[in-house]
């Protein structure tokens, strides 16, 4: 029988106490506390696992990031890493903001299309 792919779909999350605790309610298994620069510590270790395919950390934890690490985490699609936003926290990344960054795609519609390029052609 052919070998599994463990890492299609797999998750893990870096927060703080209260968001691993409802990540691990709904099922999420590798789910771990940490914050500051054991947060940092423990994306690092997940990053060299090479396990999962998306990795969740606490937006808080990004500011304890070297710019290598963050650099990294800003570009990378393999794992794709997402911040989650702490509740009360300032610096939050829109949905249309996350797109852009990890797929390169504006789904926020402010491009503007110009006149003609729509694919309709005026006569027959």
């Amino acid at each position: 029988m052919a070998a599994v792919n463990e890492k299609v779909g797999s998750i893990a999350i870096v927060a703080e106490r209260e968001l691993v605790l409802g990540f691990r309610l709904i099922g999420v298994e590798n789910s771990f506390i940490a914050e500051k620069e054991e947060g940092v510590k423990k994306l690092n270790e997940l990053l060299s696992e090479k396990k999962f395919s998306l990795i969740m950390v606490s937006e808080s934890i990004k500011e304890h990031m070297d710019n290598k690490t963050l650099r990294f985490t800003e570009i990378s699609t393999d794992p794709v890493v997402v911040f989650i936003p702490v509740p009360g926290g300032q610096d939050l990344e829109s949905v249309n903001e996350l797109a852009k960054r990890v797929l390169g795609v504006d789904i926020g519609g402010t491009q503007k299309i110009p006149a003609g390029a729509s694919g309709q052609s005026g006569g027959k």
